[in-house]
């Protein structure tokens, strides 16, 4: 469907958007995808190809995706909520609601054994949490290690073949492992994601998804955003595949019918358990462009967005995030040029594609991108379901921010 014009899309940018996302869908890599962009009062959807590698219904623009780690940058503004109503602080302990935390090891190499540790120089922090700087996370140049091993082994992160425990069981697994590095030293993937929930939950009462249904989903208006898929939406969830990264040949991870997401989890993952739709989170990242505004409702203070729309990484935890993007792109086939991080999601701090600097937004392991450009005002999601054991998908985010900053026409 094209745009209305003088939005700053050019007619000739959005055909050549649509006609490089049909393309990753006709060469049979991507079975279908959503792709959503907006600018300025325009918004423009391409729905393409099917639920299924195998045909089945088309894809539309209400089709429902595992939002995978794009959970991150939405599931993060329920602790933004509580900062703003003083009922978490920065830099309090967390230990009062996460006992499990307190009087921390930490390991003395991050290859070393399990018992070689040191003390903890302080307590870890909120702003560690919301950082992503607690100490213990997805270290891609840690693979092999005992600590990694046994963050696996003990079932912390989500994907793999047991899902993840119930929080207070995963809280009393993560309290037996010692941390990698001191709190607030060193950026790390994932862990901090699934962590803030579970502070969320103890800090309310509620549990995660209700708090965030409450004060981000339901006023926002999304209606299709959760944890799981209920049944009657069930037929709107695609198969998600995992293709076989030697053959490329299509594997089911997990099918919608009973499969991961056709029922409540034991565990809410801000990691990466949602589920959503394009135009749910198109109202998400049009809120924090708005500065926290939703219409005339106000979600989240401005100066809660800020804080997370920016970089809040020192200089050295930066200089590691950058070199993970440079010289471990085997491992995320070429994601990942962005530099900071602010809370939840990454924050662009140097120009190293077409994006510009102070785009915020992330990718998910499921074929997902979401991101918002604060000084184009433009939003883009594009939402498929191959999931990261090959390329494909990651291939078809790069065109597709090619493509939509080559459609901005001022």
């Amino acid at each position: 469907m094209m745009g209305t014009g003088n939005s700053g899309f050019s007619a000739t940018g959005l055909r050549r958007l649509r006609a490089v996302l049909a393309g990753h869908v006709e060469s049979g890599r991507i079975p279908g995808l959503v792709a959503l962009v907006s600018r300025g009062g325009e918004t423009h959807v391409e729905a393409i190809g099917t639920m299924r590698h195998d045909g089945g219904p088309p894809m539309r623009r209400d089709t429902i995706f595992r939002m995978a780690s794009t959970s991150k940058p939405v599931s993060i503004a329920a602790a933004m909520v509580l900062l703003d109503e003083c009922r978490l602080r920065l830099d309090d302990p967390v230990t009062p609601w996460l006992p499990e935390l307190a009087d921390r090891r930490v390991l003395k190499r991050i290859d070393g054994p399990l018992d070689d540790t040191v003390p903890a120089r302080r307590p870890i922090t909120v702003r560690d949490v919301l950082t992503s700087t607690f100490g213990l996370g997805m270290d891609m140049t840690a693979l092999g290690t005992p600590i990694m091993g046994e963050v696996f082994a003990q079932g912390l992160t989500p994907n793999l073949p047991e899902p993840m425990p119930e929080p207070d069981e995963w809280m009393r697994r993560l309290g037996t492992l010692p941390l990698m590095h001191q709190p607030g030293e060193r950026w790390q993937y994932q862990i901090s994601s699934d962590l803030v929930g579970v502070l969320v939950a103890r800090v309310t009462g509620q549990s995660f998804e209700t708090f965030l249904r409450e004060r981000i989903f339901d006023p926002l208006g999304m209606k299709d955003t959760g944890f799981h898929v209920p049944a009657d939406r069930i037929d709107r969830l695609p198969t998600l595949y995992a293709p076989d990264p030697q053959t490329g040949e299509f594997q089911v991870w997990d099918g919608a019918e009973g499969g991961r997401w056709s029922r409540p989890p034991a565990f809410q993952g801000g990691g990466g358990g949602l589920v959503s739709t394009a135009d749910d989170y198109h109202a998400y990242f049009r809120m924090l462009l708005n500065g926290g505004m939703h219409g005339g409702q106000r979600i989240l203070s401005r100066p809660a967005v800020e804080l997370m729309t920016t970089n809040r990484l020192t200089p050295e935890q930066q200089a590691a995030r950058t070199a993970m993007a440079r010289d471990n792109v085997h491992v995320s086939f070429g994601q990942g040029q962005h530099g900071g991080w602010g809370f939840g999601m990454a924050v662009r701090t140097y120009r190293g594609d077409y994006a510009h600097e102070g785009q915020f937004g992330w990718d998910g392991g499921s074929g997902t991108s979401t991101y918002a450009d604060p000084e184009k005002q433009l939003t883009g999601i594009l939402l498929t379901q191959v999931g990261a054991t090959v390329p494909n998908s990651t291939w078809a985010f790069h065109d597709f921010w090619t493509t939509v900053y080559q459609a901005i026409d001022d």
